[in-house]
């Protein structure tokens, strides 16, 4: 595996990244990440010297974000991981959790009903447990009909302006009404929404599981269908946060993509471009009256971006609705982490408190960008949960 410019000495062993690791607070099975990634990686550089605690690493990017000297220490520890994983057999669950795209297509075959049915007598049977799954973590089910396949029966307004729509594998085989709400979004604001069909999996589940080279043959595929559309104009949304950061930063970071420098600067989060377009003057800010009280949790992915919290902004130009933003930190899930049997316990003690706070507000959903996390406060706390751009839908429609 080629080794990246990441000069680990531009850490100042200051442990600033320590002290806000999740994972380090909720286990001590974790070292830490100052000491699993620039500490190790000094070593690294010459000798193969692998720690198997960099399993418990949940690239949740808190490293990266409190670090003073900007090491993407996250990075560090994916790359050794990978390194760590080749030596090793795969494990079954982690075959399974980080082929999304390929598990989704492949759940296509039957009725979506009969799969997810099939799921829960696995869980009760203990099949979960014994493929390393936990059976008391909140499995994702499947649509009956997936995002691409609603999209195609789709009649949309044309209009001159357009945007290209990275859909995601969440959205697509598990949460469609999301991308369909993010369609209905864009229309009103008299955009016409593109998805091409040769986008893949952006390649995170991939990476956080060890699977290196295929991530890296998807993100030369996505860096080539984006480069097609920018080249035409086309600016590029996501209703994913792990997609978005996935595509502006990890690409360059993991892959040394250059072309992605260029390409990230018309790549936005669903909330940040129609930010973009009130700027602008453009933004349809025709909303009804809500009178309704939300909570907001930020997923880790988009606190990584540093954009800032675009939905909140947004979401403030609706009359008579109040969003209070949690801050309370990581919900543990971390994609598929939380997922693990030897990890769901982990997972949960990270989350914990912000299920707390949840569960002593008297607000009427939770609302977060990210579909995972979403599924994990929902089973910790057991609030309903909403995409904000599905709110942003039904403030326009009840205008």
């Amino acid at each position: 595996m080629k080794r990246h410019h990441i000069n680990p000495d531009q850490c100042i062993a200051c442990t600033v990244c320590v002290a806000h690791c999740p994972v380090t607070a909720a286990t001590n099975k974790f070292r830490g990440p100052r000491m699993v990634g620039p500490a190790l990686e000094r070593m690294r550089l010459l000798q193969d010297d692998y720690d198997s605690s960099l399993d418990y690493c949940t690239n949740c990017k808190n490293c990266d974000i409190s670090c003073p000297s900007g090491v993407p220490i996250s990075t560090l520890n994916m790359l050794a991981r990978t390194a760590y994983y080749k030596k090793r057999k795969p494990k079954l669950r982690d075959l399974i959790l980080s082929h999304g795209e390929r598990m989704g297509k492949l759940s296509e075959a039957f009725p979506a009903a009969l799969t997810n049915m099939g799921m829960a007598i696995g869980r009760r049977l203990g099949m979960m447990d014994w493929i390393g799954l936990s059976s008391k973590a909140p499995i994702p089910s499947y649509a009956a009909e997936s995002f691409m396949k609603q999209f195609k029966n789709l009649r949309q307004q044309s209009y001159p302006d357009k945007v290209v729509f990275f859909v995601g594998c969440y959205i697509n085989f598990n949460d469609p009404q999301v991308g369909m709400d993010i369609v209905a979004v864009m229309q009103t604001n008299q955009y016409e929404v593109i998805v091409a069909d040769d986008f893949v999996c952006c390649g995170s589940p991939l990476i956080v599981n060890g699977f290196f080279s295929e991530a890296e043959q998807n993100a030369c595929q996505n860096t080539q269908v984006l480069k097609k559309w920018i080249d035409q104009g086309y600016p590029v949304i996501t209703g994913c946060t792990s997609c978005l950061l996935m595509l502006k930063q990890e690409y360059q970071e993991l892959f040394g993509i250059e072309q992605m420098s260029k390409n990230a600067k018309h790549l936005y989060d669903a909330s940040e471009f129609l930010l973009k377009l009130h700027d602008e003057g453009r933004l349809n800010t025709h909303f009804g009256i809500r009178n309704d009280q939300y909570l907001y949790h930020a997923p880790c992915h988009l606190r990584a971006q540093g954009i800032g919290l675009p939905a909140l902004d947004l979401l403030e130009m609706v009359p008579g609705l109040s969003v209070e933003d949690i801050d309370a930190g990581c919900c543990g899930i971390s994609g598929s982490y939380g997922l693990k049997a030897d990890k769901y316990e982990i997972a949960m003690t990270i989350g914990n408190k912000l299920f707390t706070k949840i569960k002593a507000s008297n607000k009427k959903a939770v609302l977060s960008e990210c579909g995972t996390c979403r599924l994990q406060i929902g089973h910790g706390s057991g609030a309903e949960t909403i995409h904000p751009i599905s709110l942003v839908r039904k403030a326009y429609e009840r205008k």
